[in-house]
Formats: C-alpha cells, sequence, structure tokens
C-alpha cells in the first residue's frame, strides 16, 4: 500500500510523540529507583543552642462563660417630694461623696407649709397651757384639756413633717461614687416617681454571668475564676450563685466580686473560665516554636543533631504552648537559635 506525502509525515509525528512519551515514562521509573538525597546540614557548622525536655504537666480544662461587668453598688435617685429644679450641682462623670448636695429643688411651697405648721403648733402650745391653767382651777373640763392636749400633738407631729418635706427638697448622694447619668435638668419638675440621677460605686464591681447547667455544678460559692475582659485579666471570687435556672435560657446567673482594677468599667464585656476536668498535657516553650508559612516546627535534639519536626500547638500558657502533635513526652527540643536551624544540623547543647 502506498501512502500520500500528508500521511507519510503524520504517520512520523505519531510515531515520534509515541516515542518521546516512552522515553518520559522511561526516565520518571528510573528517577523513582534511585534514593532521596539527604539534607546537608551535616556538612554546616555547628549551632549553640539550648535545650529543654519536653515535660507533660498538670492542665485544669476550663469552659468560658460570657458576662459582663457590673457594680456591687448602683443607685437609681428620685426626689421624696415635689418641686421644680432650682439647682443641678452635678453631671455625669463627677465623682462625689456621701452626703455631698446632689440637687436643689424649689423650697418655696415647702417652706410655706413648714412656716404653717410651725405658727398652728406655736398655737397650740398655747392653748394647752391656758387649759391646763384653767383645769387647774377648775374654770374647764377635763375633756377641754383632752382636746386640748391632743390638737397640740397633731400640730406637733404636722411639723415634723413639713420639716422633713423641706428637707427633701436637697438632694444629696447616698454613697461615694461617680455620677453615670442625669435625667433632668434645671427648670424641670422632679417627683417621687421619676429618677432624675443615676450613680455608682465603680471601686467596687462584679462580673456577672448566666452559667449553662450542664457546667453550673462546677462552680462553687467563694470559688476564684479566671476573668478575662478586654487586655485585663483579673481574678474574680464567686459571691451568688441563683439556685434557680433560667426557665427560657436553662442557665443559672453567677456572680463573681472582682478586686479593685485600673481600667476596668461598668459594662465592659468578658469571660470567665469555669473550670469542667483534669487532665496533662505536653508543653514546651514558646521559643522553641518557628513558624513558616503554615507550618510549626521544632527541632527535637538527638545524639548532637537537630532533628526537624512538624507539630500541631494548641493553648498557650504564659511563655509555654501546649504541643498536640509531633514530639513526645521526654524528647528535648531547641529553645535558642532555632531559626538558624535546619534539618541534620549538627549543635553543641549549652549548659543551662
Amino acid at each position: 500500500m502506498k501512502y500520500g506525502p500528508f500521511e507519510t509525515t503524520a504517520m512520523k509525528t505519531h510515531l515520534s510523540l509515541i516515542g518521546a512519551t516512552l522515553g518520559f515514562a522511561l526516565l520518571l521509573g528510573a528517577c523513582h529507583k534511585k534514593p532521596l538525597a539527604k539534607g546537608g546540614g551535616d556538612e554546616l557548622p555547628p549551632v549553640n543552642i539550648r535545650v529543654q525536655t519536653v515535660q507533660a504537666k498538670p492542665h485544669v480544662a476550663t469552659e468560658d462563660v460570657t458576662g459582663s461587668v457590673r457594680p456591687k453598688l448602683q443607685t437609681a435617685i428620685a426626689p421624696e417630694g415635689t418641686g421644680r429644679i432650682e439647682k443641678m450641682l452635678v453631671v455625669p462623670g463627677q465623682q462625689v461623696k456621701r452626703g455631698e448636695v446632689l440637687v436643689r429643688l424649689d423650697t418655696r411651697d415647702a417652706q410655706a407649709k413648714l412656716d404653717q405648721a410651725r405658727a398652728v403648733f406655736e398655737q397650740s402650745v398655747k392653748s394647752l397651757q391656758r387649759y391646763t391653767a384653767l383645769v387647774a382651777s377648775k374654770a374647764a373640763s377635763q375633756a377641754d384639756y383632752d382636746t386640748a392636749l391632743a390638737n397640740n400633738g397633731v400640730a406637733k407631729a404636722t411639723l415634723t413633717q413639713a420639716e422633713t418635706a423641706l428637707g427633701y427638697m436637697t438632694i444629696v448622694a447616698p454613697f461615694e461614687g461617680v455620677i453615670t447619668k442625669k435625667s433632668a435638668d434645671v427648670g424641670d419638675l422632679a417627683s417621687p416617681w421619676k429618677a432624675i440621677l443615676e450613680m455608682e460605686d465603680p471601686g467596687a464591681l462584679r462580673f456577672e454571668a448566666d452559667v449553662p447547667e450542664a457546667i453550673i455544678g462546677s462552680v462553687k460559692p467563694g470559688e476564684a475564676l479566671a476573668v478575662q475582659s478586654g487586655t485585663i485579666s483579673i481574678t474574680g471570687t464567686v459571691s451568688e450563685i441563683t439556685p434557680v435556672a433560667d426557665a427560657q435560657s436553662r442557665t443559672f446567673l453567677v456572680k463573681l466580686d472582682l478586686p479593685s482594677t485600673p481600667g476596668l468599667r461598668t459594662g465592659q464585656f468578658g469571660r470567665a473560665a469555669v473550670p469542667v476536668s483534669e487532665t496533662t498535657v505536653l508543653r514546651i516553650p514558646t521559643s522553641a516554636v518557628v513558624r513558616r508559612g503554615q507550618m510549626e516546627i521544632v527541632f527535637v535534639v538527638d545524639k548532637g543533631h537537630a532533628q526537624l519536626r512538624l507539630v500541631k500547638t494548641g493553648k498557650w500558657f504564659g511563655n509555654e504552648v501546649e504541643v498536640v502533635s509531633g514530639i513526645e513526652n521526654g524528647e528535648q527540643v531547641a529553645t535558642e537559635n532555632v531559626a538558624r536551624l535546619v534539618d541534620g544540623q549538627r549543635v553543641e547543647v549549652q549548659a543551662q
């Protein structure tokens, strides 16, 4: 059979491709049969390092519950009498002392009632004196004297009530603290059923959190729990545990007393760590871990050489970190000059 020129060229091209493919396959197979070359770390000069033995240390497993910082002492201030605000002497954020005047109300109506009560009382005193003399001279009956005595008692009580009402026109701080809210100003009508100020004691704070029923058994009165609010880490003491659960959320309200801490304020969000179990974890210094991209690497020292290990870390404990996998208890890891090491490099361990 004869082939045309175009068919001959196509056949030659096809045969060439088959040959190239077979050649590449043979070359690849040969490469797979060759052993992989070892790293050149052993040819590098030794590095001075320090080491630390990997240790399994006890760890209390915790579960975080969220909550807020609240004041232990907080009050809404409303007048005990009715009157126009004449002077507002404080603003939100102002520190006040116990007994310091906060608000003055218009006293004209209360003063008028006091003057009237005083006049009635003075009249009752004179009437009682007169009937006392008349009864002594038998010019008046005992019933008349008893009536005068009763009127004097009523007048005295009315006077005391008017004096108290006048005192209500001056509102003072019930404790030392800071003004947090102002709901009225000069000229507004103040009444006993409407708060015009709110204040709290910023030096006495607590942390309030809703603890799920599944772990409420791990919380005990007087127990110290770690609390984290922003960058502030403190320890709170459990002071109150609500004895019944909320029917909707199935949680118990727990309150922790907090120490006086600069920067800690009412309303801040926080987390409290509730201990739920105790276990052991492998820990190594954070300086032993090198991060290269997404990988975490440590170098295990064995027979004077550094061996690269890929590890997975967990929780941090100050200057130590938990190692979940990659190394075993009792092995020694490099903690100094770690970034200079390569796999298989010789090392010289320095004394601690």
